[in-house]
């Protein structure tokens, strides 16, 4: 019987045909203690505050399954990209690193033998590392903005990494190498493909090549919608992406890249929770199998980038599901039963061309100015609307509202990406600068006020900026509570600054029961018929949102602006 270590080499293969499915992480034996990730984590505990060695500020509530970075405009080390010489400084780990080598390496091969893959670990990939020295605002716009000082810190980060990856690969001999490095939600990219192309192919080109060249095996872990990029993936040397989510269609990607790369995980985070039955967490793996196992060079596991579900209920039930396949299926006899065919990578990654002609009329030009991130042009245009005498109110809502729904829009389509709202809401901010001393008394107004935040126990502030950033731009008043929120804090917010929706953003499965507390105090404070309640994030769904009795679930931060514009123009009907 073949052992997990020669399953997974035989799925590495092109035409390789594996005697059954691999049972999530099996096959690797995750080396976490080698000198470098000692060095890099000391002083990284459950329940404290801590500094990494870059100097960014990481939180780990005790109740959560991991440290989260904590980057705010008083505590980023890089506040200022253009001079990122004086503000960044790698560790030195070829001073600190060179001790301990050999009792890792032993007890790596004791515990791998014959059975499992030796595999070294590199967290913070060159993306995240920028993000976490700057912000993740800052990163993305600073890609526009700064490019020449971004790509050197980019180059100065790689280098880094490359010199990790030799320590690592010198060190503890590992056959493969697992890397982070997200790129995007659960059904976006972060950016655009052609500036993940100009900015960071390259760099992961030399990094891969460099891993592949000592004879180790890459794996990229990225629980992210990447299919516009998946191509490149492949070609830059990545030879298994861990964490595919079922949002990025796997069985089309099995199609597309013929056994160019394996594809890892199926399982999503919405299954690994304290209330899941077993009959659900089944069913979940089970059609997870039947839509992917056929495509072959697949290996189902949880789409976290570490072995082991949160909730210890959870992975028993996903490795016994998989089992359970592998006993009714002849995996090889299914492969060559269900032959794969070419998809050129157009069919799946192109994009409709949006592009809209030049408007004439000068609000619309105003409109498309701010969808472009023309700050210049806007205040520009605006001036030219207030010196025509249109009144400020109209620019705001024919001009500048205007520009960013139709950008919301496209966000939601995926013709338009997080850098473009960044820019778009910056250029709504300085014209809204000039334009409010003009507003007539009281059309100034905020069209209403939200309490926002993400809830206690969870450290993800991504995907709450960006509704913040929509909401604002719709004309709604939003009080950011920030990240680690608790269910009172929210509620007292919303009541002693009157606000109308309580908006609350998770993550993480662990967090989601704080949600449904909102709910129950909202309740119990009696404020339910003036309040209302939105909910979103990765694990979050519409029946979830119905469960708890919460008002509006929405999918992404366009959808969340649009959603509270509805949900306030129906209490003002209903008032």
């Amino acid at each position: 019987m073949a052992t997990p270590r020669e399953i997974f080499l035989e799925l590495l293969k092109p035409d390789g045909h594996p005697s059954r499915q691999l049972v999530q992480y099996e096959a690797l034996q995750m080396v976490l203690d080698d000198p470098v990730n000692a060095y890099l984590r000391a002083g990284r505990t459950r329940g404290r505050t801590s500094k990494d060695r870059w100097g960014t500020i990481f939180l780990f509530p005790a109740d959560a399954p991991g440290a989260m970075p904590h980057i705010t405009e008083d505590n980023k080390v890089c506040p200022d990209v253009t001079r990122w010489q004086e503000y960044v400084h790698a560790p030195d780990l070829l001073a600190n690193c060179r001790e301990g080598w050999e009792q890792c390496r032993a007890r790596a091969r004791e515990k791998a033998g014959n059975e499992r893959i030796v595999s070294g670990f590199m967290g913070a990939g060159i993306f995240e590392q920028c993000h976490y020295l700057m912000g993740f605002e800052d990163t993305l716009t600073a890609l526009y903005e700064h490019p020449e000082e971004m790509h050197q810190l980019i180059d100065y980060i790689t280098d880094y990494r490359l010199t990790f990856a030799k320590l690592l690969i010198d060190g503890l001999q590992p056959e493969l190498l697992f890397t982070h490095d997200d790129w995007g939600t659960k059904d976006s990219l972060f950016m655009q493909p052609e500036l993940w192309r100009e900015f960071f192919k390259e760099p992961y080109r030399r990094f891969y090549g460099y891993i592949r060249s000592r004879g180790v095996i890459a794996v990229h872990h990225a629980d992210s919608y990447l299919v516009p990029i998946v191509e490149d993936m492949a070609e830059i040397g990545i030879q298994v992406w861990q964490g595919v989510l079922p949002e990025n269609d796997i069985p089309a990607l099995q199609r597309q890249l013929q056994g160019r790369m394996v594809l890892m995980g199926g399982v999503g985070a919405a299954l690994d929770r304290e209330d899941a039955e077993a009959e659900e967490i089944r069913a979940g793996v089970d059609e997870v199998l039947h839509q992917c196992c056929p495509g072959g060079h697949f290996i189902p596991s949880i789409t976290y980038g570490m072995p082991g579900a949160v909730f210890p209920q959870v992975d028993p039930v996903i490795d016994e599901t998989i089992r359970a396949y592998n006993g009714q299926v002849h995996l090889p006899r299914l492969y060559l039963s269900h032959p794969v065919h070419r998809v050129r990578a157009a069919e799946i990654t192109a994009a409709p061309d949006t592009s809209a002609a030049e408007e004439t009329a000068l609000l619309p030009r105003l409109s498309q100015a701010l969808r472009r991130g023309q700050t210049k042009r806007v205040l520009q245009l605006t001036e030219q609307a207030l010196a025509e005498g249109i009144p400020a109110e109209e620019i705001l809502s024919g001009g500048l509202v205007d520009g960013m729904n139709r950008l919301g829009e496209d966000f939601s389509a995926k013709r338009a990406f997080v850098p473009e709202m960044l820019l778009a809401a910056r250029c709504m901010t300085a014209a809204m600068e000039r334009l409010k001393p003009l507003m007539q008394s009281g059309s100034g107004e905020k069209l209403g006020r939200v309490c926002l935040g993400t809830v206690r126990g969870d450290m993800h502030d991504i995907g709450k900026n960006l509704v913040k950033i929509m909401m604002e731009g719709s004309g709604l008043e939003v009080i950011d509570l920030g990240v680690d929120v608790s269910p009172e804090d929210m509620v007292c917010t919303a009541q002693a600054q009157h606000c109308d929706i309580i908006a609350c953003s998770a993550l993480l499965t662990t967090t989601m029961d704080e949600m449904r507390r909102v709910v129950e105090l909202a309740n119990q404070a009696h404020i339910r018929e003036k309040v209302k309640i939105m909910v979103g994030g990765a694990p979050i769904s519409q029946s979830f949102c119905d469960e708890i009795g919460a008002d509006a679930y929405t999918e992404d931060a366009a959808q969340a602006a649009r959603c509270a514009a509805r949900l306030l123009q129906k209490s003002e009907r209903n008032s």
